[in-house]
């Protein structure tokens, strides 16, 4: 996901939701005994005898094993494909992260140590399963389990009825998770929502917890200063720069509180803002629905998101809570529809924006992006027709910008369309162009046609569907999601005043990109 940029260049909160870490000053334990992958059949001819960089043990060809089927999912390195096994026909999920993105010493530790931590920690109930760890000389290959049933708020959604009976079971499963971890010595540092997956489409399918990208082994008492996470998940002391396991918790208690409101605890117009939320730490409990939810509901709310670390609950005292055990106090009542509607609303990320804006761009006079072709040139110092993380920091600065780290950060996540980590050509023009705040009325007209293509003055839902898959992002649950949350008349298709309000409205996505901290 979700994640972008690479772990150096990954932002602390999730920027608009944000960034990056430094590394923890973590040693990791000697790897645990590793089970050895499946014989994946023999490796690639040209790679016979070589080890690999990253996983330090002799290279294979994962596809000599697997046949990779449709994208699932985009990371900060790589992309998650759908894989099957050759022989017997059973599907996985596969991590591809490219070794050419893991430029620094620390990107090849980070990715060295999600291996060691998910076959560490492979065989819980809770946890997405590590099959095999495989390197050849382009990337790095984590097959793992597939989890067919989707993300969690997703299955709420569809659902579209739900209990504090069913909030309590899937904060116990969040947290088991939680205490597995700790207990066994790992930080987990990114809990978030969409962290979470549905193993299959069964009731009672188990959660299981996914991406330990960011994770980390950590010794009790032993404490971190490199920003990572989400925004709205980020505990108080991590922007503090002092922090231990129990962050672990604060993230688990926001996904508690929107599991039973529908809106994070802490919410701003801008990351800034959601950081000093965090920090000051007010939590309303005052606004619908909070006042029919239950008192032990509420009471372990409150306990999770102490700003005191040292005073909230570990996750086994979170266990043995009244309110979360099996045969607990929650009610069977259910939450009001509302809830429902509010958390779609929290999910729905407007993919619409970013195509728009690229679309303006590749729609600019000669005149208006000369500047910036020249920008670009410069910047682009391998002449790769890309850019990099890298070398937007180093060259913006010699070109007299003065733009701060998380401009940078933001200028890399807006221009970021596909999510591969670097920037083309489109990409740049159309952020440079979003930052500079160049979106004139006519650059949104000719935006707003290039989707109208029969000129009716109304986006439909097959102009948008086609316009997207032009991009790789049209399938009909984003495309719902796009009119739902755009078409404020709700008449099924997007106007002009609609398009242009969207266009204009600069405040953060309401879902966190999976970005990573500073």
């Amino acid at each position: 996901m979700g994640n972008r940029g690479s772990r150096h260049h990954r932002h602390a909160a999730d920027q608009q939701p944000p960034p990056a870490p430094p590394k923890p000053q973590a040693h990791a334990p000697p790897p645990p005994q590793q089970p050895k992958p499946k014989p994946a059949a023999a490796p690639a001819a040209a790679d016979a005898g070589a080890v690999g960089r990253v996983l330090g043990r002799p290279m294979e060809d994962v596809r000599a094993t697997y046949t990779f089927g449709r994208e699932l999912g985009r990371g900060q390195f790589g992309v998650t494909y759908l894989v099957t096994h050759r022989e017997t026909g059973q599907r996985f999920a596969c991590k591809s992260i490219a070794t050419r993105k893991l430029v620094h010493r620390d990107d090849i530790e980070d990715v060295r140590r999600e291996v060691q931590i998910m076959h560490h920690l492979t065989g819980h109930r809770n946890i997405v399963e590590l099959r095999g760890a495989y390197e050849d000389r382009h990337s790095v290959n984590l097959v793992m389990e597939l989890c067919e049933g989707g993300e969690l708020f997703d299955r709420i959604i569809a659902r579209g009825h739900y209990t504090e009976r069913a909030a309590a079971a899937l904060c116990r499963e969040i947290v088991a998770v939680v205490h597995s971890c700790h207990s066994m010595g790992v930080f987990h540092r990114d809990l978030k929502p969409e962290n979470f997956l549905f193993l299959n489409d069964k009731e009672d399918s188990p959660l299981k917890a996914t991406d330990f990208g960011l994770s980390v082994f950590f010794k009790p008492g032993e404490t971190f200063k490199d920003l990572v996470g989400s925004a709205y998940y980020v505990a108080p002391e991590v922007l503090k720069r002092h922090y231990g396991a129990e962050a672990d918790i604060w993230s688990a208690g926001v996904m508690l509180y929107i599991l039973l409101s529908g809106v994070p605890p802490f919410w701003a117009e801008n990351e800034d803002g959601i950081f000093d939320a965090v920090l000051h730490g007010h939590i309303d409990f005052s606004s619908d629905p909070w006042p029919s939810i239950s008192n032990g509901a509420k009471d372990l709310v409150k306990k999770m998101l102490r700003q005191d670390p040292k005073e909230r609950l570990t996750a086994s005292e979170i266990l043995n809570h009244p309110w979360i055990r099996e045969d607990g106090e929650a009610p069977d009542k259910p939450l009001d529809i509302t809830v429902i509607s509010r958390m779609k609303q929290f999910r729905a990320m407007n993919k619409l924006k970013k195509v728009a804006l690229k679309i303006v761009a590749e729609n600019l006079s000669d005149e208006e992006i000369m500047g910036l072709k020249e920008m670009f040139r410069s910047l682009d110092t391998d002449n790769s027709g890309t850019i990099t993380l890298e070398e937007l920091r180093s060259g913006l600065p010699k070109l007299g910008t003065k733009i701060s780290e998380s401009e940078i950060r933001q200028l890399m996540e807006a221009a970021d369309v596909d999510g591969n980590g670097t920037i083309d050509y489109a990409e740049f023009i159309s952020a440079t162009m979003h930052l500079n705040r160049l979106e004139k009325e006519d650059h949104i007209l000719k935006a707003f046609e290039y989707f109208d293509k029969d000129h009716s003055g109304y986006i439909t839902v097959d102009e948008l569907e086609e316009a997207l898959k032009k991009y790789d992002m049209g399938d009909d649950k984003t495309i719902k999601e796009i009119i739902a949350e755009v078409d404020t008349d709700h008449d099924g298709r997007i106007n002009y005043q609609e398009f242009v309000a969207m266009m204009r409205n600069n405040s953060p996505e309401i879902v966190p990109n999976r970005r990573r901290m500073f």
